[in-house]
């Protein structure tokens, strides 16, 4: 594992790509930045997969016009037929390079297929949802950095002739654009600065590592004897997102953390815990919430997050 020197002792990577930030409810969660390697791991798992694609449906296609004995020189209803096969395989190669992206990272997981097998996924930097707007901003990016020099590059080789310079000015947009994460700290792409995201190790914890509270939670409150029972309606207003959340406040235990959260859940579901019962509030809620999301998953109902 790489380290650096920092204050006198070794800093480990995953510590030094290590960030935080605030959620919309006001709890600090930490995050690991992916490294450089991992994603660019991940995007040639997606680029090898998009290419395999395209390649099986180019074959599907020119297998279909064999079949039909369809050829260029076919006229009539039969080249009519051969203009639709084209047609085709254009949507394809076009939904293939542009929408490959987008379908997977507008998803509940945020991160495509090649993401995904290594663990990361795409985050808003603002500790927000993803949103649209975001993913689609990222993506429209990679075609300036990614695939348009590209093209510029082959279009320029095989023209023939005197293209060097073409060809040299392709590769420095290339170079120049494939070296931008390497000159920022968070490793953003001009597309994550643009979108406002950043591409994280995705959360390991699964729902089944649940928090003990000892019991603390069924009972009364200990500081002022209320019991919290909440309904379907108030516990299906946040997903498992939130729940993981939850659970790192209990553990920092941290007073005015809390106290923020508490409030802001309050203001959800229109509650009001009282001042100074702030932890057995949470705790019952996170009980009753982690009861619900698991009753809704053995029925096949599983809740991401409050977006979903």
């Amino acid at each position: 594992m790489s380290a650096r020197r920092a204050t006198g002792r070794i800093v480990p990577d995953a510590e030094r790509r290590k960030r935080w930030l605030t959620t919309p409810e006001g709890v600090a969660l930490p995050f690991v930045l992916a490294s450089r390697g991992t994603r660019a791991a991940a995007l040639a798992i997606d680029l090898f997969l998009v290419g395999a694609a395209m390649v099986a449906t180019t074959l599907a296609l020119l297998w279909m016009a064999q079949g039909l004995g369809l050829n260029a020189s076919t006229k009539g209803p039969a080249g009519h037929a051969l203009q639709a096969l084209a047609i085709v395989w254009f949507v394809v190669m076009f939904l293939a390079r542009n929408a490959w992206f987008l379908a997977f990272e507008l998803g509940p997981r945020g991160a495509t297929p090649g993401k995904r097998l290594l663990g990361i996924r795409v985050a808003a930097r603002d500790g927000g949802r993803l949103t649209t707007e975001a993913v689609i901003a990222r993506n429209l990016v990679r075609d300036i950095e990614l695939f348009m020099p590209l093209v510029f590059i082959g279009g320029a080789a095989s023209s023939g002739g005197d293209t060097d310079l073409a060809s040299w000015a392709g590769l420095g947009w290339f170079a120049l654009f494939m070296a931008m994460p390497f000159l920022n700290r968070d490793a953003l792409r001009c597309g994550d600065m643009i979108a406002g995201t950043w591409v994280v190790e995705a959360q390991k914890r699964k729902l089944g590592q649940a928090l003990s509270l000892g019991g603390a939670a069924a009972g009364p409150s200990a500081a002022t004897g209320a019991v919290y029972r909440f309904g379907p309606e108030e516990l299906s207003v946040y997903g498992e997102y939130e729940l993981q959340a939850l659970e790192r406040v209990l553990r920092e235990g941290r007073a005015d953390t809390m106290a923020e959260v508490a409030a802001t859940i309050c203001g959800k579901i229109g509650w009001s815990a009282g001042a100074g019962d702030e932890r057995a509030f949470l705790e019952a809620y996170y009980t009753q919430l982690r009861a619900h999301l698991e009753r809704g998953m053995r029925f096949g109902r599983r809740k991401a997050d409050k977006f979903a």
